[in-house]
């Protein structure tokens, strides 16, 4: 088979490192990976084969920076990894020429970016969402909180745009930020109580949401869609948290979970990757990309959802993979590091 090349942005992600092992370890082809980041400090300058820095991806002119680049490249697919990239990209898809770019409509894209309008969706389809309620500065902030039934009940806050839990906090009459002080480690995030919140948004007048603070157990659905139709994927446990990020994730069987994700995929019309995430019985994100995958010798998802988008297999070929999904596999996730001389 001919090689492919494969753009990844923000490839100073977390998930960068597996994501480009399993994309080389595919077992059928040579494949060379392109990075790309907004910072120079990034992984993916020391594990892919080719690296650029680009702007933001909220910047005017990231779309245009990264079509530069897949023609340079002869760039064949690209895989988004950050939420704040996917708009740009899905506005321009249809100027990078025979560049195949993993992302879904704009459409799609805005009402799972902005987490007010994906609450109204769930509520509009059906899909139980957190209660949840839009505020703007300190009093609007507060009278939602008490709304929802502060104090009596915790509460969550964060902004409408947002990526890694950041800009998370629970909202609690019980904390104790002496606790915090000596207990927490830095990047782990705290309770706050509603008067100190207040009093730091003031007259703040960014959007944010104020929302039911969801409990239970965490699992997402990870897949592949074509046309709204979730062609191969499977639900995982999302466990042992740390600065946000899951580190520990075990496959799992449950076809209810799955039906919720279809509904959603169908209603959103997903294309390519996809990751919905519940907490308890409550969907509390969905992301139109690719996010932590549990990789399995003989289930390689990032490879063939490329190999899909290039149109080198089709709908049914892609998901009688779904036979391979192993609900005993689990994932670890652990720190390492590089070393070089400049």
């Amino acid at each position: 088979m001919k090689e492919i090349t494969v753009l990844l942005t923000a490839s100073g992600a977390p998930g960068t490192a597996a994501l480009v092992r399993a994309l080389r370890e595919n077992g059928e082809r040579d494949l060379r990976v392109v990075g790309t980041d907004m910072a120079e400090l990034s992984i993916g300058r020391h594990l892919c084969d080719a690296f650029h820095t680009t702007p933001a991806g909220t910047d005017s002119g990231f779309a245009d920076a990264l079509i530069d680049i897949c023609a340079r490249e002869r760039v064949d697919a690209v895989i988004p990894q950050s939420s704040y990239e996917l708009h740009a990209l899905a506005e321009a898809k249809e100027r990078f020429g025979e560049t195949q770019v993993l992302v879904s409509s704009p459409d799609a894209v805005s009402r799972s970016n902005d987490k007010a309008e994906t609450y109204a969706f769930l509520d509009d389809i059906g899909v139980r969402g957190p209660k949840w309620r839009r505020a703007r500065g300190g009093g609007e902030t507060a009278e939602a909180a008490r709304e929802l039934g502060y104090p009596d009940k915790d509460v969550a806050f964060k902004p409408l745009v947002s990526s890694g839990s950041r800009g998370f906090r629970i909202v609690s009459a019980s904390a104790d930020r002496h606790r915090q002080l000596f207990e927490n480690r830095p990047g782990v995030a705290e309770a706050v109580r509603l008067e100190e919140l207040v009093d730091l948004l003031g007259d703040d007048r960014s959007e944010v949401l104020v929302m039911e603070l969801a409990t239970g157990p965490e699992r997402t659905v990870d897949g592949i869609a074509s046309g709204g139709r979730i062609v191969l994927g499977h639900p995982k446990t999302r466990e042992a948290m740390r600065a946000g990020l899951a580190m520990y994730f075990q496959t799992l069987d449950d076809p209810a979970l799955m039906e919720t994700a279809a509904r959603i995929a169908a209603e959103l019309s997903l294309e390519h990757f996809f990751n919905i995430q519940l907490v308890g019985d409550a969907v509390i994100e969905i992301n139109p990309r690719i996010s932590t995958i549990v990789y399995q010798e003989d289930l390689n998802l990032p490879y063939l959802g490329v190999k899909h988008a290039l149109g080198e297999i089709d709908d049914d070929e892609l998901a009688a993979y779904a036979e391979r999904v192993r609900p005993t596999r689990k994932a670890l996730r652990y720190f390492d590091q590089v070393e070089w001389d400049e």
